[in-house]
């Protein structure tokens, strides 16, 4: 179980963790040499840190032993020690998209979190996610998302609401005891090779290199599995009116099997069995319908993230699980709905 931070979150982000050099445990750092002040350590780890802002640490960060003790920069290291600190976090451009309510009771909140929003604090996304906001917003720093969606993904976030509880509902997806519904939408290729009533299953073993954003399928024995089944086909009265034109569209369309006609675009459901990093993003594509609007399947296109003229066609749209306090069965449903963007028709 990690260790929890002394300092609350601070503007609605999580003080950040260090371990100091030595001691008993078994970590990256327990062989290196212990310095002789805290002074000394921050210096070595920050290297192009000035005095000014090494100082700043301890005296407007908080930097803090794992005892809930303020340290400064005299302070003897604890070998193998746990320290926070709150990190300076700049402004960030704020995402034009709005957070839903599905469901709220003293222990969960189920959020609809929209296209671009990250779940989580992530790379240059801290302030701009859904925990962050929701502690801002009600002024609760115990918030805490239970699991994760890409950013790119819209649907249903589980936030817990009480530390107390936190671990019954993690616990839920660490057995896979947490049932889940995706909906997607994906050009179809023809008639012949997916047909009404379309469905099938996919387990295959997915392997991320360091450095890439893509996930490939290789060669070995399955890590991941889903189950996928075409539940219907959009008609032109479900199309962007920038993307029809008296029923056809102005220019040729993906998956038509005539250029100026409509392009069969299908819904599709899908049920992960494992929750791998892109899995539904790269069965998709192993099926040869990669879902609309992806920019990493099957060409990583190095999107700008700013950009939201073409959100991916992916919805987390139902969740059941039991209940683990009370043994009640839940089912969530996303208030969300999916619609092609006009440049995802051509």
């Amino acid at each position: 179980m990690a260790m929890p931070s002394p300092l609350l979150p601070r503007e609605g982000i999580s003080a950040t963790r260090l371990r100091a050099p030595g001691g008993h445990g078994m970590h990256a750092r327990m062989h290196q040499p212990v310095p002789p002040s805290v002074g000394a350590w921050l210096r070595e780890d920050f290297p192009d840190a000035t005095e000014e802002e090494i100082l700043e640490i301890t005296t407007e960060r908080d930097l803090t032993d794992q005892n809930g003790n303020r340290v400064s920069l005299d302070d003897p290291v604890v070998p193998g020690g746990f320290y926070w600190f709150h990190r300076y976090v700049p402004p960030e451009e704020r995402t034009p998209v709005e957070m839903g309510v599905v469901h709220e009771d003293d222990h969960l909140l189920v959020i609809d979190k929209p296209h671009f929003l990250a779940s989580t604090p992530n790379g240059r996304f801290v302030r701009e996610c859904v925990v962050t906001r929701l502690r801002v917003e009600r002024d609760d720093p115990d918030l805490v998302a239970i699991h994760r969606l890409d950013r790119v993904t819209a649907g249903l976030l589980l936030v817990s609401k009480r530390p107390e509880t936190r671990g019954a509902y993690q616990s839920l997806f660490q057995k896979r005891a947490i049932h889940k519904t995706y909906r997607a939408l994906a050009a179809l290729p023809s008639v012949a090779e997916v047909p009404a009533g379309w469905a099938a299953c996919r387990a295959t073993l997915l392997h991320k290199e360091s450095g890439e954003r893509q996930v490939r399928e290789v060669p070995g024995l399955p890590n991941s599995r889903t189950e996928a089944r075409l539940v219907g086909e959009l008609g032109i009265e479900d199309l962007p009116l920038s993307g029809r034109a008296d029923g056809v569209l102005e220019s040729s369309g993906a998956g038509s099997d005539r250029a100026g006609e409509l392009p069969r675009i299908g819904e599709f459901e899908l049920r992960p069995h494992t929750g791998r990093t892109h899995q539904l993003r790269v069965h998709m594509y192993g099926w040869g319908m990669p879902i609309l609007g992806d920019p990493v399947y099957p060409v990583d296109i190095g999107f700008d993230p700013y950009d939201l003229s073409s959100p991916l066609q992916l919805l987390a749209s139902r969740l059941e699980f039991r209940d683990p306090l009370t043994g009640e069965g839940r089912v969530f449903d996303s208030e969300l709905s999916l619609t092609p963007a006009p440049a995802q028709l051509d």
